[in-house]
């Protein structure tokens, strides 16, 4: 499999030669597109990597991009980055399985690591990928409870709505979900949900 890549894509050319070298300068490849639409013509979806993607862009913004990679099944872990703090907009690209939505101005590290964070989930989707059954068979470890968890969790609530929904203590919630994430090998509810979604498209 090839080196990882950090792909850029930023209309300002001053922020994209900026990102690209901060990623370059802690030993990251990068590749750098002044458009969606160029990162579009040259993107091949078996290249390893995650992508760093503004919010606001002409032609075609960074969340239809982002709704166009959905579309073609291709699952590249996003990182937006923002100089507008648009809530509304954060959630979507969450929800629609952006790793982060960074702020600027952002601190350097920070962005490493939203980045490195990308980089690792792109790793194990890949590996899951590759062993086919891989999320299949830690899936099966689950008992009855923490499926039951494990599906209100996928629809996005919370561990307090969880436990009204179950009719069982917010404690318990909290402990099942704990048992989920270490038997599923995930670390973030937002990686579980993307996990559960990609297991029921595939």
């Amino acid at each position: 499999m090839s080196e990882p890549t950090v792909f850029i894509v930023d209309d300002d050319a001053a922020v994209l030669d900026s990102i690209a070298e901060l990623v370059m300068s802690v030993g990251l490849r990068a590749a750098t597109f002044r458009s969606a639409r160029e990162f579009l013509d040259g993107f091949d979806p078996e290249q390893p990597g995650c992508l760093v993607l503004d919010v606001r862009m002409s032609h075609i913004s960074g969340p239809a991009l982002q709704d166009k990679l959905n579309t073609i099944g291709a699952r590249v872990p996003i990182v937006f980055i923002s100089g507008h703090g648009d809530i509304a907009v954060a959630i979507k690209t969450i929800k629609a399985g952006a790793v982060d939505f960074v702020q600027k101005p952002y601190r350097e590290q920070q962005l490493l690591d939203s980045i490195n964070e990308a980089l690792r989930l792109d790793a194990e989707s890949r590996l899951v990928t590759g062993t086919g059954e891989g999320f299949a068979e830690r899936l099966a470890t689950l008992t009855e409870r923490e499926r039951d968890v494990l599906e209100q969790v996928a629809k996005g609530l919370s561990s307090k709505s969880i436990a009204r929904v179950l009719d069982i203590s917010y404690r318990t919630v909290e402990l099942h979900r704990g048992h989920i994430m270490e038997k599923l090998r995930v670390r973030s509810a937002a990686e579980l949900i993307r996990l559960v979604i990609e297991r029921r498209n595939s």
